[in-house]
């Protein structure tokens, strides 16, 4: 076989049909790029290089292998390669740069903190990324559980360390024991991602069985609950927990309601930014009406319904004044996320179908969504009407509460028989 370089117009079909060498190897020159050849092994391998002189030095540049890399893409590979040497750029010397900086970052990550990587994953992941009330989430579980290791190399996490951690939380709140792994693996991902080499420690931990809540307040304690609203002295929190629990809305959105996004008069409201990313409708009982329109008259022109104590902000963490209520109403084991779930039970014991439940309270289930989206808001109008009505009914709330207002000029007349409330 000859030493002397061969120059051919390589192809596919040319390039498989060269001969395998005894031993070490040989060079096969493209005839159409100047400086392209394939290299052929006795391990049977073909490899794309360029051959070119750059300031009076030879430089041979490997490209890749074939078939991975056709020759099509080896030539334009080539060519770029080309004119970067035409501009005295040394392709090999950038090569070795990029991996003595990708090196540096990773011997950096070695060294780095999980306090750093908390401070990057903020800054590049969670703030641009995530809603504010999923950032406010995390950022609680870290302070919680995770701020005692800040100062720890994140080489010196290890699996057992998280297992322990994840046991300790969970013995008392499983729920947010799986939460706070998912953080870390969330974390970790994103160390990997810049290019930590080492293993995820809350990779393969078997999270706690998590039992969906069914609490939701009953016939027998809807009086008591009124009862205290009534006697609430803020009729702020009073109002916004009502218009929670005739709404179905998540707390978050009630508490950001703006004047902006209400149709009073057609008993909507648009909640512009939802937890599944996507604008929802709610339609608005004649008992929400009522309260909102009350507060309306007594607003101080803030654009928030619920307005905070500092000026520009909506209503703060209702938690405290939740727990007077129910203190006064006697009531336990409640959450103002359990107003949702009333709604949504009263509904369902009153015979509205699971799809106009889920449409009235913005689920955004895969295999409900199409159906949803067909339903209009009358079928919804109604449903919601009607459970309100029976939740104000069993819990005395005819003579406790504000008698609703008329809010649609099509509004249909009671049918005979039914009490008016």
């Amino acid at each position: 076989m000859t030493s002397e370089p061969q120059k051919v117009p390589l192809t596919k079909t040319r390039i498989a049909a060269l001969p395998i060498p005894a031993e070490g190897r040989y060079y096969v020159y493209d005839a159409k790029t100047p400086g392209l050849c394939v290299c052929v092994t006795v391990a049977s391998t073909r490899t794309f290089y360029l051959y070119r002189w750059l300031n009076g030095n030879p430089q041979r540049i490997r490209i890749g292998c074939w078939p991975d890399l056709s020759i099509e893409q080896a030539r334009a590979e080539a060519m770029k390669l080309t004119g970067l040497m035409a501009q005295g750029i040394n392709p090999m010397q950038r090569k070795r740069a990029a991996r003595e900086e990708a090196a540096r970052k990773k011997a950096a990550l070695e060294e780095a903190t999980l306090g750093d990587l908390w401070t990057r994953y903020l800054a590049v992941h969670a703030r641009p990324k995530k809603k504010p009330s999923s950032v406010a989430e995390d950022e609680g579980l870290y302070r919680r559980h995770l701020a005692a290791w800040a100062g720890r190399k994140l080489s010196k996490i290890r699996k057992p360390d998280v297992e322990e951690l994840h046991a300790a939380v969970g013995t008392d709140t499983p729920y947010q024991a799986n939460r706070l792994l998912a953080l870390t693996h969330a974390l970790f991902a994103h160390a990997a991602a810049l290019g930590f080499a080492g293993p995820n420690p809350a990779h393969g931990i078997e999270r706690f069985t998590e039992v969906s809540r069914e609490r939701f307040l009953q016939a027998d304690e809807l009086p008591a609950f009124f009862k205290a609203l009534r006697d609430e002295p803020s009729t702020k929190y009073r109002d916004f927990f009502l218009i929670c629990l005739f709404t179905g809305a998540r707390r978050g959105n009630v508490q950001s309601m703006r004047w902006a996004d209400l149709a009073l008069d057609r008993g909507t409201w648009t909640i512009p930014d939802t937890k599944a990313g996507k604008p929802q409708t709610v339609t608005l009982s004649p008992f929400a009406v009522t309260i909102l329109r009350a507060r309306q008259a007594g607003a101080d022109g803030s654009e928030w319904v619920f307005p905070g104590l500092r000026a520009g902000r909506y209503l703060g963490e209702p938690s405290k004044v939740w727990a007077k209520v129910l203190a006064r109403a006697g009531i336990k084991d409640l959450r103002i996320h359990d107003l949702r779930r009333t709604l949504g039970s009263w509904a369902a014991a009153g015979g509205v179908s699971l799809q106009i439940i889920g449409k009235a309270l913005g689920h955004s289930d895969p295999s409900t969504t199409q159906i949803y989206s067909r339903l209009t808001l009358d079928p919804v109008r109604a449903a919601i009407d009607a459970t309100v009505q029976a939740m104000v009914t069993a819990g005395n709330g005819v003579e406790t509460l504000p008698a609703p207002a008329e809010t649609r000029t099509t509004a249909r007349a009671p049918r005979r028989g039914r009490r008016k409330i």
